[in-house]
């Protein structure tokens, strides 16, 4: 989990910190916080594994940064984080490109650290699914 590249996008300073806390709790290490979805993507060439978006924000939205991070990169696995419990924006959200929505609620830090697992379970199995340069020589042998 150490090696992942972590973007944390909330308006709120105080969800930021404990977003960050909880994280780091799981023994990653490259953290980025940032208090605006514009902030946020001005530093996408840095390339982050996943970035965790908080959906109601000022100036632009979560669900408005989504579609612009989609655009210029696919690979980010972002998650939207919300205090909403209604059910459509999390199905928009998951539409355009979200990996998955977790709720602030009590649960956060557990859930979290499920989401994180998912995709670190994810990114084995596709790795695991690419032919390996041998295999694609015999392939067309």
């Amino acid at each position: 989990m150490n090696s992942l590249n972590i973007f944390v996008v909330d308006d709120d300073r105080f969800m930021l910190h404990i977003i960050e806390k909880h994280l780091s709790n799981l023994g990653i290490t490259s953290i980025k916080t940032f208090h605006s979805g514009i902030d946020c993507l001005q530093h996408l060439n840095e390339k982050p594994d996943i970035i965790f978006l908080d959906h109601n924000m000022d100036l632009l939205t979560g669900y408005e940064v989504l579609k612009k991070i989609k655009r210029v990169s696919a690979d980010p696995f972002v998650v939207m984080v919300s205090g909403q419990k209604k059910v459509k924006p999390a199905v928009d959200s998951l539409k355009h490109g979200a990996f998955d929505y977790i709720q602030k609620d009590d649960h956060l830090g557990e859930n979290l650290k499920k989401v994180v697992q998912k995709i670190l379970d994810y990114k084995d199995l596709i790795q695991r699914s690419k032919p390996s340069l041998l295999k694609n020589l015999f392939y067309f042998l």
